[in-house]
């Protein structure tokens, strides 16, 4: 418990410090002005997408070959934290780009692969909430989240393999204009901070999930000798 508060202080204390260090120490951006900073959460936020979308694209595979249910557990729990970054990213991204661009959102490559990845988890999880037998169910899932997970690099190379709104990549990528050393310090501390989020939320999401799973499985079982208690009678009768 106090080694849980602690993570808890020290996540706390990191992101405050994050958001302190993208609006007051990082440099102005001399195109953009003072609304360029939301990007430094913008940017972590796709970062803690694409990490939980892995994680969901890794745990489907290791399902299908093992068929142990704790990759079930983990990748539907990382589906849906990864549906929240997601949604986080797709927020920020309008709210940035209507000051610089003119317009709040554009059907270019990188927004409309986007909104696609985005559509596509959202059918993950309701794919699974159709389905009621869990094997049928997790087996199903793990098929599609693979299929999913193939828009996840396509967004990620979008603004490389064809022309968008977005500029190409600046921090990361090759852009050969001139970055100040001080902006990328900020913004890997912001990409640390959203992931020291990120991941305590996804453990207590999968330590959810596999609680959930123990009640679905003693619920059946209960059922089940409920129903052979129900029956023995008419065979004994027989």
């Amino acid at each position: 418990m106090k080694s849980r508060i602690a993570l808890s202080a020290f996540t706390a204390a990191l992101i405050i410090y994050a958001g302190y260090m993208a609006l007051y120490v990082a440099p102005v951006d001399i195109r953009q002005g003072q609304i360029y900073r939301i990007f430094y959460f913008h940017i972590s936020a796709w970062v803690s997408t694409f990490t939980a979308l892995t994680i969901v694209f890794v745990s489907n595979i290791a399902y299908l070959v093992t068929r142990r249910q704790k990759w079930d557990s983990l990748g539907v729990s990382a589906a849906e934290v990864g549906i929240a970054c997601c949604s986080i990213g797709l927020i920020t991204g309008p709210l940035w780009g209507k000051p610089v661009w003119g317009i709040w959102w554009t059907w270019d490559a990188r927004l409309t692969t986007t909104f696609i990845m985005w559509l596509m988890y959202i059918s993950y999880l309701l794919l699974r909430g159709l389905l009621e037998d869990p094997r049928r169910r997790s087996t199903l899932s793990a098929v599609f989240g693979i299929f999913a997970f193939l828009d996840v690099p396509l967004v990620y190379m979008s603004n490389r393999l064809f022309r968008t709104q977005h500029p190409g990549p600046v921090f990361f990528g090759g852009a050969d204009s001139y970055v100040d050393p001080r902006m990328t310090h900020v913004l890997l501390l912001c990409m640390v901070a959203v992931l020291a989020i990120m991941i305590p939320v996804l453990v207590d999401r999968y330590r959810l999930e596999s609680m959930n799973r123990e009640v679905e499985e003693l619920r059946q079982e209960i059922e089940l000798r409920s129903l052979d208690a129900q029956s023995r009678p008419m065979k004994e009768a027989l």
